[in-house]
């Protein structure tokens, strides 16, 4: 196993998790409200293309993480979730730039294709909004070496991550027909 990379304090990791958490999330919901009137020269579309390919990568590197830390690759599979993770950072700031200048987007399909996507996108949008804190918590307690904790924790996450991270990509598939 690896040695830890922090020293333990679980108080102010814990205050710091939440904190970061809700701030994010009070980001993503205050900031997917508004829409800058702005002509950039490009069509602001770039940026869920962008948030497909990280969706993908993320996705990607979530799956060798799985087959690193399984075949007992501990550096390997430490270094994959380091690379998701901040994936996961650039995909955040992505997500609310096109948000902010590309607004919302109606889905325009019918019958069975509507009732897909509007499954997949809700439960896709609660997911993605509860994981963080269980990402940030996982990657604490392997951070600090506790394994049994950390194991514990990525059962429920690598899951729910995964999830959100392919579902994202069909989100991104079904719903790009009708930018505008």
């Amino acid at each position: 196993m690896l040695q830890p990379c922090l020293k333990k304090n679980d108080k102010l990791a814990s205050r710091l998790i939440i904190i970061f958490s809700l701030i994010v999330f009070i980001a993503v919901v205050v900031l997917g409200r508004i829409k800058l009137d702005l002509d950039l020269g490009f069509n602001v579309h770039v940026f869920a293309s962008i948030n497909a390919y990280i969706n993908g990568s993320v996705a990607l590197l979530l799956v060798a993480a799985l087959w690193a830390v399984k075949s007992k690759r501990f550096a390997l599979h430490r270094n994959l979730m380091m690379a998701a993770l901040l994936l996961s950072v650039v995909f955040l700031f992505s997500y609310i730039a096109h948000h902010l200048l590309a607004g919302e987007t109606s889905f325009g399909g019918t019958g069975t294709i509507k009732t897909i996507y509007y499954f997949i996108l809700f439960t896709h949008i609660p997911l993605a909004g509860l994981i963080l804190p269980f990402i940030l918590f996982t990657a604490y307690r392997a951070l600090i070496s506790e394994w049994g904790a950390h194991k514990k924790l990525a059962k429920i996450t690598w899951p729910i991550w995964f999830y959100v991270a392919v579902t994202g990509v069909l989100v991104y598939w079904l719903i790009s027909p009708y930018y505008q």
